[in-house]
């Protein structure tokens, strides 16, 4: 399991959600879809993931006397350990929070920058609710939400399928009784 620094940093996420349930990406595809991210840099960051086992090989073809390599996400691998979690401090928790955001928020910029983005038409939904939960009705509800998402995770991509991004934050409104 990889590590919150590992996983937390922008670029690398920014890689890792473009290779979510995506067909393997050569770096090059990497680079037309996260034009903003310098080459040198990009390439750095692969090699990181790749490194860290949370990217593996799945091809590899001579190009032009290179060798260039297809990726994908080893999704048992982008999970953040529990223990890892457990030993994060207030201010790691912050930083990998504000990281999560950042990335959100540079999806959605991202999302209406594009020629007749619609958020309406195009089903774009946030919201926030407030949820009365003991521990294992919470733990029942993550579950749940969990098995929703990944149940549709292998979906094709025919029959009108549009790829969509699903991320869950859930803050107590206050810290827990002892």
């Amino acid at each position: 399991m990889a590590t919150a620094d590992l996983l937390l940093h922008p670029v690398r996420m920014r890689i890792l959600q473009a290779l979510f349930d995506a067909d393997p990406l050569t770096t090059s595809q990497l680079r037309d879809r996260l034009p903003d991210i310098a080459p040198a840099t990009m390439y750095r960051h692969i090699a990181v993931l790749a490194e860290a086992g949370v990217l593996e090989v799945v091809d590899e073809k001579r190009v032009r006397g290179t060798v260039e390599r297809s990726y994908r996400v080893r999704d048992e691998e982008v999970v953040i350990d529990p223990a890892a979690r457990a030993a994060m401090t207030r201010e790691d928790h912050q930083r990998a929070f504000t990281t999560f955001t950042a990335s959100l928020m540079g999806d959605f910029d991202r999302y209406l920058a594009r020629e007749g983005a619609d958020p309406t038409a195009d089903g774009v939904v946030y919201r926030q609710a407030a949820v009365w939960l003991n521990e294992e009705e919470f733990t029942a509800l993550v579950e749940e939400i969990e098995t929703a998402v990944t149940a549709r995770v292998g979906n094709d991509r025919n029959d009108g399928r549009v790829r969509r991004l699903f991320s869950l934050v859930v803050v107590p409104d206050q810290p827990r009784r002892p």
